[in-house]
């Protein structure tokens, strides 16, 4: 069985990626990057397998390709 998939904060997205803030939400924007998933009322996460996924292949990245 594989290991479930960890729900990674932006601090930890921005420190893996070298994104600053207003480009990653851009990139959410433009669809050239997985967007948050919201984990409680007021906080959001990724997915550590999206994120992983994005900075194996950044350009090959489009929000189709990922539900």
């Amino acid at each position: 069985m594989s290991e479930p998939d960890r729900i990674v904060r932006i601090r930890t997205v921005l420190d893996r990626t070298g994104l600053s803030r207003s480009t990653l939400y851009r990139k959410i924007t433009e669809g050239t990057f997985p967007a948050q998933i919201r984990i409680s009322i007021n906080g959001a996460g990724w997915r550590e397998s999206d994120v992983n996924r994005w900075i194996a292949d950044p350009v090959a990245w489009r929000k189709e390709r990922h539900f």
